[in-house]
């Protein structure tokens, strides 16, 4: 199945984010993909707020990974500066990919494709015209090949 919202600013890409952690269970891993600039630590910065984080979220471009606590833990990866699959392994970030506790969010998720698990829900997001963005949702289905 998939979904296609369209949001005219950053104030509806957080409710959109807020909206998507009210669907989220523990283990859950959510992959993004869009280009710089594209809105993606808005919608992690939604999801956040949903999930009742009172900490700033910010990008995790320089640190990899950050854990934010709210009603449940929300991991926030990203992949943009990673050069290969061994260098997260080597970071341990592979153990948020599912996490044991708590929620994932995956920055640049194309970059580590074959990591994220099958179920993740992936949001693509497409730049419009202005402040305009184009988000589609669709599940990996479990055993599904790669598309």
């Amino acid at each position: 199945m998939e979904r296609v919202v369209i949001t005219e600013g950053p104030e509806e890409t957080v409710a959109l984010g807020v909206e998507l952690a009210a669907g989220l269970r523990s283990g859950d891993v959510v992959a993004l993909v869009g280009g710089l600039g594209a809105g993606k630590t808005t919608l992690v910065q939604g999801i956040a707020r949903g999930l009742f984080v009172t900490e700033n979220v910010s990008s995790a471009s320089f640190v990899l990974a950050r854990t934010y606590r709210g009603k449940m833990s929300l991991h926030h990866l990203d992949a943009y500066r990673i050069e290969s699959l061994e260098e997260l392994f080597e970071v341990g970030l592979d153990r948020y990919l599912p996490p044991d506790e708590g929620v994932t969010v995956v920055e640049w998720a194309d970059k580590i494709y074959d990591l994220i698990p099958r179920g993740a829900l992936w949001v693509t997001i497409e730049f419009l015209d202005g402040d305009r963005r184009k988000f589609t949702l669709r599940r990996r289905p479990a055993g599904s090949p790669r598309s």
